[in-house]
């Protein structure tokens, strides 16, 4: 820990997939001090039925995130520590429930069933105080997946992250729950170059006093 916040900040992590949220999430987490929370994949019981079978069990899978991801968001904000969350509940909503409705994978019906439940859940959530964006071109999301090589990953296709990159970018749009802070990392190391860290973490302090957003690129 170097530089940890004067008060209590709840930070929410959102981006595509292989646009770096993990790593950037545990690197600020170590660096500011803050308690993290990262998503529950190993411990998942409807995921590995949802790959096998995508329309059957997207449903299901959507709504044990939903429960999920209210609950962590709601530890987070009540911990009297400052946190950062690797990935958000809105994301779930408004990215990859709309994705699943737009593929043909969610019926209107257990889309509008997901949504009435979603709009319950969040009006009664603490309000975050920044969200990081994080934004890579397709091409680079690819490789990215590739190199990591992951098992659950092999299925994911360049159209997907086409389709996930246009909805991030309409609802980055109009999300006006807290300041944004959009961050291009094709070109950024955290990992390797504490530097570029360090700018992350500048830009951070910024949004958090209230400046404009702005786009680090």
């Amino acid at each position: 820990m170097r530089q940890a916040f004067a008060s209590k900040k709840l930070i929410l992590m959102a981006g595509n997939i292989g646009s770096g949220k993990t790593s950037l999430t545990r690197l600020l987490g170590e660096y500011l001090g803050c308690e993290t929370a990262f998503e529950s994949v190993a411990d998942n019981p409807y995921l590995s039925d949802f790959y096998a079978d995508m329309r059957t069990w997207s449903f299901h899978l959507q709504m044990y995130f939903l429960g999920n991801r209210a609950l962590q968001h709601i530890q987070m904000a009540k911990s009297p520590a400052s946190a950062i969350i690797d990935r958000s509940i809105y994301e779930d909503a408004h990215i990859f429930v709309r994705a699943l409705h737009e593929m043909g994978n969610l019926s209107s019906r257990d889309f509008d069933a997901y949504s009435r439940l979603y709009e319950l859940i969040v009006a009664n959530l603490s309000k975050p105080d920044l969200l990081i964006h994080l934004k890579a071109p397709v091409p680079i999301l690819m490789k990215r997946i590739q190199v990591r090589a992951r098992d659950i990953e092999t299925g994911i296709s360049q159209e997907y992250l086409e389709l996930l990159d246009r909805l991030y970018d309409e609802w980055i749009a109009q999300f006006d729950i807290c300041p944004v802070l959009t961050i291009q990392s094709d070109d950024l190391d955290f990992v390797h170059k504490p530097e570029h860290l360090e700018q992350v973490v500048f830009h951070m302090r910024r949004q958090l006093v209230g400046k404009e957003e702005i786009q680090l690129e």
